[in-house]
């Protein structure tokens, strides 16, 4: 059925729901689990053009975000890894995060995206979020969407 299923998490509530469902999904069609968390570039302000951030804090902001993403991934690969199935994490850096999930389950040849209906993104996200709305509509891998 599916050899290779890219799971999309940001470590929120809902996204681990979906990263548990996926990791039962891998384990019953035999497939590999790969977990993606994508890192913003580089952190904007609500009060763009108003506050400027030092090229340190974006730094020490960047390096937060990513040492995040890598612990979420790592804990996805762990739990997949501990029911016997193959398990990697990735992180990618973009702005542009559901193109990003669309590029990497191409990239690595994945039959399936497995997602949260929303994330913790913001008021914009409260019905379906609007990346996962995106990959959804954009896809040409099949996603699997989960609340």
């Amino acid at each position: 059925m599916y050899q290779k299923i890219l799971v999309a998490t940001d470590g929120s509530a809902l996204s681990k729901k979906a990263v548990r469902s996926a990791v039962e999904l891998a384990g019953a069609v035999g497939a590999e689990l790969l977990a993606l968390y994508v890192v913003p570039r580089y952190p904007v302000s609500y009060f763009e053009g108003g506050i400027t951030i030092s090229s340190q804090e974006i730094a020490r902001t960047e390096k937060q975000w990513a040492d995040e993403g890598q612990a979420v991934v790592d804990a996805v690969q762990q739990a997949a890894q501990a029911k016997g199935i193959k398990a990697k994490g990735l992180i990618a850096k973009s702005d542009m995060v559901a193109e990003q999930i669309m590029a990497m389950a191409k990239k690595h040849k994945c039959d399936l995206i497995v997602m949260a209906s929303h994330g913790r993104k913001g008021l914009k996200r409260i019905l379906l979020g609007s990346e996962t709305q995106h990959v959804l509509t954009h896809s040409a891998v099949p996603v699997l969407v989960l609340r």
